[in-house]
């Protein structure tokens, strides 16, 4: 735990020229509903849109000597990370995709100039093909969440928080959970530096692979079924490093349902006038159920989503 603790700070150095210190920001509806200040940690107007640019700018920033090529796997946000930091660096990103992946983050990371190849399946199908044709090709794979140094860039978010808090007591924090690169880095740093704070996890019912893993204490698959928090859903691969990071740091564990994610992102346009995707959906469902005394923070994840599925949240 020290070590990761340790990278997470001198990660937060490192990325500071190519990422956003994110507002945080108290919503007065979310707050008014709870009975307690809530504050939103807006990660939706980091560069991409999504918390990812950290741990992919982090990656690519530690690359051995002379890498000037890399290839991912994602569902969107990750490769999109990817995509930047490889044009702010001078490396050539290749990134496989599901199929199904929305097409509007698929213009967004052709536009920072990446390869895109797609798959027959669902992200760990990308990441297993993604990790193959590194090994054949000895390219370096930045993977979207089993990568030390890509859960320490996530981490920074953490890191951050604390600095923006200025000593107040941080009651809880919640975060979307998917592959737990987010979970992982947060929890940790969090751990270590305001052990009172309890760490939230929060998953989609219908896709909640890790969930399932910690119970287990082993990788395990678990039925994968259409979610609105595209941004997490997807099977997480054997071996991962977050799980026994995210066992270690998270508190409680909450699956919210997909009517919830819909009314939280319904939510946050009516009484925030703020676009939010539907893994951030899941955090915001989750704290709006929560009750307590200490003020929490909510991680807003990301805000790629395309717009008929926002409209479609309003119905």
């Amino acid at each position: 735990m020290a070590h990761i603790v340790e990278l997470i700070s001198r990660s937060a150095e490192q990325i500071a020229p190519f990422t956003i210190r994110t507002p945080l920001i108290e919503s007065s509806a979310i707050s008014k509903r709870c009975g307690r200040p809530v504050l939103l940690k807006l990660e939706n107007f980091q560069k991409t849109g999504a918390f990812k640019a950290r741990g992919a700018v982090n990656k690519l920033l530690n690359l051995p000597p002379g890498s000037r090529q890399v290839v991912t796997a994602s569902t969107g946000n990750h490769g999109l990370a990817t995509a930047y930091a490889g044009s702010r660096l001078g490396v050539e990103v290749i990134v496989y995709l599901p199929q199904l992946t929305d097409p509007v983050k698929i213009e967004k990371i052709k536009g920072y100039g990446a390869e895109v190849r797609y798959v027959d399946g669902d992200s760990l199908v990308a990441e297993t093909t993604a990790r193959r044709i590194s090994e054949e090709q000895s390219i370096p794979f930045v993977s979207p969440y089993n990568d030390l140094y890509v859960v320490a860039g996530q981490g920074t978010i953490a890191h951050e928080l604390m600095w923006q808090m200025e000593g107040r007591p941080i009651g809880e924090v919640f975060v979307a959970v998917g592959g737990g690169g987010l979970l992982g880095g947060i929890g940790s740093y969090l751990k270590a530096k305001s052990p009172g704070t309890r760490i939230i996890g929060c998953w989609p019912q219908n896709s909640a692979s890790l969930y399932a893993s910690i119970d287990a204490g082993t990788i395990v698959e678990v039925e994968e079924l259409p979610t609105l928090s595209e941004s997490t859903a997807g099977g997480t691969e054997p071996g991962s490093i977050t799980l026994p990071l995210c066992a270690a740091a998270v508190d409680e564990r909450v699956l919210i349902t997909e009517e919830e994610i819909r009314e939280a992102v319904a939510f946050m346009l009516k009484e925030e006038g703020m676009v939010v995707e539907g893994a951030a959906g899941v955090a915001i469902a989750a704290a709006l159920k929560s009750r307590g005394e200490d003020p929490v923070v909510v991680i807003l994840c990301g805000r790629n989503i395309g717009l008929e599925k926002v409209l479609g949240c309003l119905d």
